[in-house]
């Protein structure tokens, strides 16, 4: 019986892999840049024209490195029995619905999707510990 956890934000993802009594941990780095873009400035004449951000570029950018996050972490759930998402912000919901969407017999394992705020990974080995122990009852 192999279960696995995930505590995911956009820097990383901590997986939590239960096989039978066996207990192994990895982390995974999305590589998903920080975009702060700059808002526009003024042109150097009187009342000229103002730069424009394209803030679509960026967001499209980012669409495209979390795709390839999640193309990561779908590797691992290939032969999963349950699987718990766990993170503090709205990334891991994107993931389930990006589970939902094009991997259903993926999505069908999926256990709970809970909001969990920042944790050691002693504190992430233990939620899934927890978790999978209650389910498995």
């Amino acid at each position: 019986m192999k279960n696995i956890g995930i505590w995911m934000d956009k820097e990383k993802a901590k997986i939590v892999t239960l096989n039978d009594d066996k207990e192994q941990m990895e982390t995974v780095y999305s590589e998903i840049e920080f975009f702060n873009p700059k808002g526009g400035s003024r042109s150097k004449t009187r009342w000229g024209p103002q730069d424009v951000v394209q803030d679509s570029k960026y967001l499209e950018r980012e669409k495209h490195q979390m795709r390839n996050y999640f193309k990561k972490l779908i590797l691992f759930l290939k032969d999963a029995n349950g699987v718990a998402l766990y993170g503090p912000a709205e990334i891991f919901e994107k993931f389930s619905s990006e589970l939902k969407e094009n991997h259903p017999e993926i999505s069908k394992k999926v256990k709970i999707v809970a909001n969990k705020d920042s944790m050691t990974d002693n504190q992430v080995k233990a939620l899934v510990r927890d978790f999978f122990k209650v389910d498995e009852i």
